[in-house]
């Protein structure tokens, strides 16, 4: 194994304290970087994007949540972080009493890692929850999970990747396995043979165009807004059931649609239509992490020429998510997504990449990914703390 491991700390006091203040936060987001310096794997953020997702002036996730953000130092260094949120659209969609912790970052010692859980758990406590989920960066819409599997494998766009020391701080402080997320290698650019991946997909893609009218187009950069809109419509009501997941508001829709726009190709995002109706979507990102890996978290002063040029070398792309509205799911239009996934990969020599996160206990979807050859690439682990 590649990855890197912090040195374990000696000795000295620990002190939490609150982040405030533009320096603060600086220092809360450039933690990852003095503790991965040495990893082949972890990939710098953008430090800009990073403040402005913070910011809880701009995020929209802050009009129906709130969050505090710590640090923990040692003697004047900082050593590890971690945030501590309540979302009330979580309460409302998904039930219960329970406060998150994110942003998880830490030297090798389990006294840092206790006092960052045990001053995340305080705030929840104080606020009234009962539980503790996490990590999460903010909601399952973005970021989330423990890297417990695939650390040798570099991580995606929007996948974090953590040293394997991690999972022993967090279960060694008391925190247990709520749910695992599984992320799924596809290498779509060698299934070109109907044979080669389970053929009762191709012929399920065949019924949605032939038995029921489905059309897949691509969508229209000039129309981004709406079309990301029209593939949110998709998303929420799709992943509804499942457990975990929060729909997202036309706010957080248009903050994402932002964030997107410069690295979108319209081969990979794809609508399903029934004449006026969308039916399905998917919306597959280049793996913008191969170009943000060589800028080391910043645009300037040369970081955008290397963004420039590098994205259209892009070899992998990410599955970032493709659903199937429920009144249309036998229909056979996620096979059909799956095909022109395939085809868009062979046309563009693209080899592959991974897809975005399963539940586990997603069976169906699961089962899909097998018949197409694909394999657990990595495995991301939610835990759980009772307050």
């Amino acid at each position: 194994m590649s990855s890197t491991r912090a040195p374990e700390q000696a000795g000295g006091e620990l002190t939490i304290r609150r982040v405030g203040g533009r320096a603060d936060l600086t220092t809360f987001i450039k933690l990852p970087f003095e503790l991965h310096r040495d990893s082949e794997h972890w990939v710098p953020p953008l430090i800009s994007e990073r403040r402005r997702f913070l910011n809880r002036g701009k995020n929209p996730f802050f009009d129906h949540a709130e969050a505090e953000f710590f640090l923990c130092e040692r003697e004047g260094t900082v050593v590890g972080r971690i945030s501590a949120h309540i979302d009330s659209r979580w309460d409302t969609y998904q039930g219960g009493n329970d406060g998150m912790f994110g942003f998880f970052e830490s030297v090798d010692d389990p006294g840092v890692a206790g006092a960052l859980l045990d001053a995340a758990a305080d705030w929840l406590r104080e606020r009234g929850r009962e539980r503790m989920l996490g990590p999460m960066d903010f909601t399952t819409n973005d970021e989330c999970g423990l890297l417990i599997e695939g650390y040798d494998v570099a991580p995606m766009i929007l996948q974090p990747w953590h040293p394997p020391y991690y999972r022993e701080l967090l279960e060694a402080a008391g925190l247990s396995k709520r749910i695992d997320l599984l992320m799924w290698k596809l290498m779509m650019g060698e299934l070109k043979q109907d044979n080669e991946f389970d053929p009762l997909i191709h012929a399920a893609a065949e019924k949605s165009e032939h038995e029921h009218g489905v059309r897949i187009r691509n969508m229209r950069r000039r129309d981004l807004g709406a079309e990301i809109a029209r593939f949110m419509e998709v998303y929420n009501e799709a992943w509804g059931p499942n457990w975990g997941f929060v729909p997202v508001t036309q706010e957080e829709v248009d903050f994402q649609a932002r964030n997107l726009k410069p690295i979108l190709r319209e081969e990979w995002a794809m609508i399903a239509e029934k004449g006026d109706e969308i039916v399905g979507a998917a919306l597959t990102l280049p793996d913008v992490n191969e170009v943000l890996a060589r800028m080391n978290g910043r645009l300037l002063p040369f970081g955008w020429l290397t963004f420039l040029r590098g994205r259209s070398r892009i070899e992998r792309v990410r599955v970032f998510a493709l659903g199937v509205k429920p009144a249309y799911q036998h229909w056979g239009v996620a096979a059909a997504l799956y095909v022109r996934h395939i085809e868009t990969a062979a046309k563009l020599g693209m080899p592959g990449g991974e897809t975005g996160w399963i539940l586990e206990t997603n069976q169906p979807m699961n089962r899909a990914m097998e018949g197409m050859g694909g394999e657990v690439i990595k495995r991301y682990r939610l835990y759980e703390l009772d307050l």
